[in-house]
């Protein structure tokens, strides 16, 4: 896969839930007499400490029993799969997969590392949402300037959107192949486990009804015979 990723310091949102005690000395309560709630967890204003990717945009932070997920932006599932727009050869008949749930984990998880993550409440509208930063990196801009992201509909970080106008048109991440909408792939998407093949997204990006990818252009007026 040809994609490039570029590194820097960055800005992101999170969504921190709980559905079990706290033991982490660093894990702070919610600032809601009693405690808040969102769809059956409850709502923290803060949590720090160190912290393991689960997916392109989610965390979880182990001593706290705690599942923190970026907001304003979003990532591939760990299941779906993009596809490269390069044939790279005349007898190529099919699209070459390409991971992205997969690499969007890889990307989160390379950026925080084994360093201390500081998660604080931002807002609890839609869900609630947390801005993570990692040695004064921004998170979710990080995910978006790799091009492992893109903003989601929620969002209204003009930052993040010049961030993600730049990767797009670099053909970072993601952006160097054909992806389906994330909203339409989790809508639309029956099989979700890790057996799932890139057969199944081929066959939903053919007939998909939004495109998110700058190269579906260019694919729609490629022929359909590469040998001639």
């Amino acid at each position: 896969m040809r994609s490039t990723i570029l590194t820097s310091a960055v800005s992101a949102s999170f969504v921190a839930v709980i559905s079990a005690p706290s033991f982490a000395a660093d894990f702070v309560q919610s600032r809601l007499p009693g405690g808040n709630s969102f769809a059956g967890y409850r709502i923290v204003a803060q949590v720090k400490g160190r912290a393991a990717a689960l997916d392109g945009r989610t965390l979880w932070f182990a001593d706290a029993g705690l599942k923190v997920q970026l907001a304003g932006i979003d990532a591939c599932a760990l299941p779906q799969w993009s596809f490269d727009p390069q044939m790279t050869s005349k007898e190529q008949s099919r699209l070459l997969p390409v991971p992205c749930g997969p690499f969007a984990k890889a990307w989160l998880k390379r950026t925080v590392g084994n360093k201390r993550v500081d998660c604080r409440l931002q807002s609890e509208v839609p869900a609630p949402a947390h801005r993570c930063t990692v040695r004064g990196r921004d998170l979710g801009r990080e995910m978006l300037r790799a091009g492992w992201a893109r903003t989601s509909s929620q969002s209204d970080n003009p930052g993040y959107a010049a961030v993600e106008r730049y990767a797009k048109a670099a053909r970072y991440g993601m952006w160097a192949t054909y992806v389906l909408d994330m909203d339409e792939w989790r809508e639309r998407a029956i099989d979700r486990t890790a057996d799932r093949q890139p057969i199944a997204d081929y066959n939903l990006l053919k007939e998909r009804r939004s495109e998110i990818s700058p190269p579906f252009a260019d694919a729609r007026r490629l022929p359909s015979r590469h040998d001639r």
